[in-house]
Parts: structure tokens; sequence; C-alpha cells
């Protein structure tokens, strides 16, 4: 565990990059909601809609498979992140992957909030905030390890320069990722058991107001 902190440490630089990356994929998403012509601002609306009052009339607890099923669907991303770590062409896939969730985010926090005024924020503060405070930190240590890694093995394999095995760095990175893993199977539990419930209590000024 030590030199697993001493790596992050050293990879601090990596962290503001991707945290950056994040942050201008959140606004980009944002900004996509404002270009949308009122037709599909509608048909959002009208799905949105239908979403809230099924969230609002579901009494059955969640069980072991929605658990499984937003568990794999969180380590996906993890998988992929490390995946690409290990290649030398992989190094823009993970540049994407980062951009790609702060879109995804950026669009369904301005969407919420463009469809529902505070409503839509309380919303998603119980909804998408929670759970992405640890997952979305989780994502970007794993990018910056990844990018890390695969930037020693561009200097390594494609520049030809004399660097030390990379058996040690790579048994850490992976170390690195089965830990964010492991947290990511908590936040899982969280968002399986806790968010519907914080949601089920929000859902009713949203159908009114719709």
């Amino acid at each position: 565990m030590r030199n697993i902190r001493l790596m992050i440490k050293e990879q601090t630089p990596l962290y503001i990059f991707v945290a950056v990356l994040f942050l201008v994929g959140v606004i980009f998403g944002a900004l996509i909601v404002s270009a949308l012509t009122l037709d599909q601002q509608q048909d959002l609306g009208e799905y949105l809609g239908s979403f809230f009052v099924t969230v609002d009339q579901q009494v059955l607890p969640a069980d072991t498979g929605s658990f499984w099923a937003i568990a794999v669907l969180h380590l996906k991303w993890i998988g992929l992140i490390w995946i690409l770590g290990l290649s030398v062409i992989g190094l823009p896939g993970i540049l994407i992957l980062d951009f790609l969730k702060g879109v995804l985010i950026g669009f369904t926090v301005g969407t919420l909030v463009a469809q529902y005024s505070w409503h839509g924020m309380l919303f998603a503060l119980v909804s998408v905030a929670p759970h992405n405070l640890v997952l979305i930190p989780a994502l970007l240590v794993c990018s910056a390890a990844a990018i890390a890694f695969s930037l020693q093995m561009i200097r390594s394999r494609v520049l030809g320069q004399r660097r030390p095995s990379v058996n040690r760095p790579f048994a850490m990175y992976t170390m690195l990722s089965l830990s964010m893993a492991l947290l990511i199977l908590g936040v899982s539990s969280f968002e399986t058991w806790v968010t519907p419930a914080m949601m089920r209590w929000v859902t009713p000024y949203l159908i009114f107001k719709s």
C-alpha cells in the first residue's frame, strides 16, 4: 500500500490533467442541452415525466440482480481503462472515456435543471451526485495510473529508452485498479439500495411540476 500511495503522489499532475478534462466534458455536456431544438427538449421532458412516474410508483426493493447490473456497468469502465493502459495506442482512448463521462454527467444534470429548474437540481443532488462523488475520483485515479503506465510503455517500447522492468509497475497498476474496483462495489451498493429511496423522496415534486 505504501508503494501505491507513493505512485499516486508521483502522478499528481496526471490527476489534475484528467480532472480538468473531465470538467471540460461536464461543461460541454451542459452546453449540448442548450443547443437542443424545442422538439428535442419536449421529447426529453416527456421521457423524464414517464421516468419520474415509474420511480414514484416503484415499491419493490432492489435485489442483488440490480446491484450486479449497476456494478458491472461501472466495472466495465474500470476494466476498459485498465486494458487501454496496457497498450501503446490506448492513451487517446483513456482521454476520450474521461471526456465522455463528463459529457454524460453534464448532459444529465443540465437536462434536469433545464426541465425542472431547482427541483431538477434537487433531483440531481440525490440521484447523480452521491455515488459519483466516489465513482468519478476512482475513475480518474485509474485513468491517471493507466496514462502513466501507457507512457512508460511508449518510452520503453516505441522510443527505445532503457527502462527498468515493467513487472513491478504493472503489478502496482493492477493492484490500484483492483482497489478502485472494490471501492466501486461499495458505491454500487449505495446506488442500488440507498439512491432509489432518495429519488422516491424527491420525485413527487417533479411529477407535480410536470
